[in-house]
């Protein structure tokens, strides 16, 4: 049975100073990954290390 994706219907708004958001744009255009990819990666990994369930509403 294949995994259904998860819909992503929501957005985080950040402030962060421009130079650092093309430092890390940059960086993930360097590695073949996007921003929001890194973004999602980073909050997971943040979640499961405090073992917080992500609430799948």
């Amino acid at each position: 049975m294949p995994t259904e994706k998860k819909k992503k219907n929501s957005q985080l708004i950040i402030r962060i100073s421009q130079e650092e958001r093309n430092q890390f744009v940059s960086l993930c255009d360097t590695l073949d990954t996007s921003a929001a990819r890194e973004v999602r990666r980073f909050i997971r990994s943040f979640l499961a290390e405090h073992q917080q369930p992500i609430d799948p509403r």
